[in-house]
């Protein structure tokens, strides 16, 4: 018996036709009757019908849990001790259940993808206009290079094809080294952006949307080297710089996307595919039943105070991290109080029909993502695992950071005018100072606080990895506290804004770090004992982290710090498929792209 890739394989048995339900105009109408490849494509509508499931059912098991795990625990942007901290932990291993799924599922937008561009080529009527078929063809290719790009970020090295009947046939194949991984997505972004229409309409995007996501994984290439071959930081390509800040500029200037507002107003489900959306997940509504065709994150994030539907989420939090970035800028409050809820933070549209919701713990538990109540989202539905938010993919912020990352180039700091504007236009959106001159740090500092918790700050880390290995690696290793764990009473809010913190002590029930002299260490100040929060000593960020460490040195073996290196950066392919599939344990082979 021929033997077969487990979770590849498994994407491509689920290839059959899926149309599902959703809210507004996008994937809302089941046709009647039964269809095949060969009928089901006779009209513009049909086709346009027939690429809807990519933004949604394929991505399921990707986005069901494994997205906060992979895009945001590991980036350190929040922690829950009790769903996918292994994520947080670094602790992924062949077996990790979220890990299998997600893997899984980006391979289902691969077939998917590679199937319907089968299927629009030998199975369109007379009736199908050349455009609504260039225009489908456009979002196969779009999709199936976002799925790769994820791909290569979470596990390096993948197997590329394009027919799912040669992959059926022979099913044990090589993986591709990163490099060509890398310059197929480009391909599949420059394809994409050639036959997308230049208006998207009725939800689906424009050859805009193409170009931005191309601007994306320019920026990687310009920079991307295996860790093997070069050992410390080196340069980016500058020529590909430029053609990521002409790209930027089109997105920008094509008049079809502004930013928000007001930042708050991105995750609310009212505003789904607004203004700033580029490309999203787009999921069927809640009430409709259509399970692995809905966002099931909602019950992983909201807690039961602030909803009434059933949830579980409630130990997700603040990471220590982002509270230190918080710190720097106490009136950067609009996209922090946007992300988690503060102490003593007024929220008018949640539970609204009480005259709103006040956060009154002294904790920092998640609020993006966390809609309130049914009565809150209406008329869009809500549910347990069943959010009415769109998923992000890109929005534009995303394309003002990228320009100004690409003008800094190599560069240590710019004072550009173009990328200064780029840059502080998304700052300006949230209400903080604008900047005279940024550097890298700058760029990601704004980045983490920017996409907190929108599950692809650590896909841009890796990123980064590959171009600043030595910068990145002391960033993980020696700026970042990975796993400390607060609950209720371990956050204090302070009259300028800012947020104290205890000095916990991870993985155990030894919670709270304390002195000789029995003093509770906090991030600004020692205070009298555990209980008695009357101050003693005011510290300096640096006092702290000196004291942190002794405390924490002197408890010896009981502390375990997180260390990241090229052996965990990226995670382990599913050990069913190395099972089955002895190439995944050898040096990836090139891949033929027919040049």
């Amino acid at each position: 018996m021929k033997k077969i890739n487990k979770y590849i394989m498994c994407a491509l048995a689920g290839l059959s036709l899926t149309l599902t339900g959703c809210s507004d105009d996008f994937l809302d109408k089941k046709p009647t009757g039964n269809y095949t490849a060969e009928t089901f494509y006779a009209s513009d509508a049909a086709v346009r019908k027939g690429t809807e499931p990519l933004f949604n059912r394929a991505w399921f098991d990707f986005n069901r849990r494994a997205i906060i795990g992979m895009g945001s625990y590991r980036a350190n942007d929040a922690w829950n001790p009790y769903v996918s901290a292994e994520f947080a932990r670094f602790q992924v291993t062949a077996l990790t259940q979220d890990m299998g799924l997600a893997w899984s599922a980006l391979y289902n937008v691969v077939t998917m993808s590679n199937a319907t561009l089968y299927n629009l080529d030998r199975y369109c009527s007379s009736e199908v206009s050349e455009s609504t078929k260039m225009a489908a063809m456009g979002e196969c290719y779009l999709m199936r290079g976002w799925a790769y790009f994820y791909l290569l970020r979470g596990w390096g090295a993948n197997i590329l094809f394009e027919d799912n009947q040669v992959m059926i046939d022979n099913p044990i194949r090589p993986l591709n080294p990163e490099s060509d991984v890398l310059k197929f997505i480009v391909r599949d972004f420059r394809k994409a952006a050639e036959l997308l229409p230049e208006t998207g309409t009725d939800f689906h995007p424009s050859k805009y949307v193409a170009k931005a996501a191309l601007a994306k994984a320019l920026l990687a290439q310009s920079g991307w080297a295996l860790f093997s071959d070069v050992k410390g930081d080196h340069e980016r390509n500058e020529s590909m710089l430029a053609e990521v800040v002409q790209l930027c500029d089109e997105v920008i200037n094509c008049g079809q996307y502004k930013l928000m507002d007001n930042y708050e107003d991105l995750f609310k489900a009212q505003n789904n595919d607004n203004s700033e959306t580029l490309l999203a997940m787009r999921w069927a509504d809640p009430n409709s039943g259509e399970w692995g065709a809905m966002n099931a994150l909602y019950s992983d994030l909201a807690f039961p105070e602030v909803t009434d539907v059933n949830v579980w989420g409630g130990s997700l939090h603040a990471s220590v991290d982002m509270i230190d970035l918080y710190n720097e800028d106490p009136k950067d409050s609009i996209r922090r109080d946007a992300t988690f809820f503060t102490p003593n933070e007024y929220y008018s549209y949640i539970k609204a029909a009480d005259g709103g919701y006040t956060y009154a713990h002294n904790w920092m538990q998640l609020k993006k993502g966390v809609l309130g109540t049914k009565a809150d989202v209406a008329p869009c539905g809500l549910a347990q695992m069943a959010s009415p938010l769109n998923t992000y993919i890109q929005r534009l912020a995303d394309v003002y950071l990228m320009k100004a990352e690409a003008i800094l180039g190599n560069a240590e700091s710019t004072t550009d005018g173009q990328a200064l504007a780029a840059f502080n236009a998304v700052r300006l959106r949230a209400k903080v100072a604008p900047y005279t001159k940024i550097t890298f740090a700058d760029i990601l500092r704004e980045r983490r606080i920017e996409f907190c918790m929108e599950y692809c700050n650590w896909w841009d880390m890796v990123t980064y990895y590959r171009w600043k290995p030595q910068t990145m690696l002391d960033f993980f290793n020696n700026k970042q506290y990975r796993a400390w764990e607060m609950r209720e009473g371990c956050i204090l809010k302070n009259e300028d804004g800012t947020i104290s913190y205890r000095g916990v002590f991870p993985g155990t029930n030894n919670w709270y770090l304390t002195t000789e002299e029995g003093y509770c260490l906090w991030n600004d100040c020692l205070r009298q004992s555990i209980d008695d929060n009357t101050v003693v000593q005011k510290l300096t960020h640096k006092e702290f982290v000196e004291l942190r460490s002794k405390l924490l040195e002197a408890k010896g073996a009981d502390y375990q710090p997180i260390t990241l290196s090229e052996t965990n950066i990226f995670m382990p392919y599913p050990e069913s498929d190395v099972i089955q599939n002895d190439y995944l344990k050898k040096k990836p082979e090139p891949y033929d792209f027919g040049e």
